[in-house]
């Protein structure tokens, strides 16, 4: 690949980042700073948030029996989306948005039809008949084979 190429491309990212936040802040004022302060604290409790949830994800995705890779993947995808809030600029927010709102990531499958549950046939009552029996038999119970 050429090394210019991804020079200029280091380069003009953040100038088009400072750029964009300069015109931003031309049209609507200091409303920018509070917009980009909310972006960062929101990013942080992102990525505070998927550091906890992450392993609860992952571990129910594989007691359903799911790959796993689903689970890293949307992890990954909010990790990313909170690193990029963090990041000073409306371009990378604009990023961020996209990655928190990839469509099929944020439903869950139901799990009641997709057969990996054990529920009864029509999803009401199980009938049967049961009786309790005693776990050891006290000591003044009547023998029976005497």
């Amino acid at each position: 690949m050429y090394p210019w190429l991804v020079f200029f491309a280091v380069i003009a990212f953040p100038v088009a980042e400072a750029l964009t936040i300069f015109w931003v802040i031309g049209k609507i004022g200091w409303w920018t700073l509070a917009w980009l302060a909310a972006s960062f604290f929101g990013g942080m409790a992102l990525i505070r948030f998927e550091r906890l949830a992450f392993a609860p994800r992952m571990f129910f995705s594989m007691h359903q029996g799911e790959s796993p890779f689903r689970a890293l993947f949307t992890s990954t995808r909010l990790f990313m989306a909170g690193a990029l809030l963090m990041f000073p600029g409306l371009i990378t927010d604009a990023m961020a948005l996209i990655l928190l709102l990839m469509p099929g990531s944020w439903k869950r499958p139901d799990i009641r039809y997709s057969g990996k549950g054990q529920y009864a046939a029509n999803d009401e009552i199980i009938e049967g008949e049961f009786r309790r029996e005693p776990e050891s038999p006290p000591e003044n119970f009547p023998r029976r084979d005497t």
